[in-house]
């Protein structure tokens, strides 16, 4: 890739960031690891050719331009997030991504997410999916474990702190996180 293509790829993905909040390749990539699909199926719920989600997730292209897919992404990443704190199953799972597939979108405005969880609750959900996927990003599980344990002589709390966010569950790490705010 040249310096034109690599200043592209980047001012992309900045905008996708401005956009959605974060690159495109990290959204998806969390959703497929989630929800257990691979690329090809993610396209099809979503309604995009595999090509463009590709070009979407490296950073070749940098919008979503029909909001019916941007409905679809944002109804994954709720469903993402019930399979997570175990609200919803897997088979439970699968059947809603086939209604996602076939939905048509709505208003872009609309606050689904808000409306299905408690008052903030999705605010904190994020702020503690983006930890765990930041600590998961640097070693995996396992290698968390021997670091908390390692350090729960001395450091109990970040032990704590390492267990619950780099090798648990993201309905214990929501509940960490709200026992932990002042």
């Amino acid at each position: 890739m040249d310096a034109a293509q690599q200043e592209s790829t980047a001012r992309a993905r900045e905008l996708q960031r401005s956009w959605y909040g974060e690159p495109l390749g990290a959204l998806f990539r969390r959703l497929i690891d989630d929800l257990g699909l691979n690329q090809a199926r993610l396209a099809a719920v979503l309604g995009l050719s595999a090509p463009m989600l590709s070009q979407l997730m490296s950073g070749q292209r940098a919008k979503i331009g029909n909001p019916a897919v941007v409905q679809r992404v944002q109804a994954l990443q709720d469903l993402a997030g019930q399979v997570a704190d175990g609200s919803v199953s897997a088979g439970e799972a699968t059947d809603r991504m086939e209604e996602v597939r076939k939905s048509q979108g709505g208003s872009v405005l609309n606050a689904t997410s808000q409306t299905t969880h408690s008052a903030g609750a999705p605010t904190v959900r994020r702020v503690v999916r983006e930890i765990q996927s930041l600590l998961r990003s640097v070693a995996a599980a396992g290698d968390i474990i021997d670091a908390a344990d390692s350090l729960a002589a001395t450091q109990p709390e970040l032990a704590e702190f390492l267990r619950v966010y780099g090798a648990g569950r993201t309905a214990e790490a929501v509940a960490h996180y709200e026992a932990h705010q002042s």
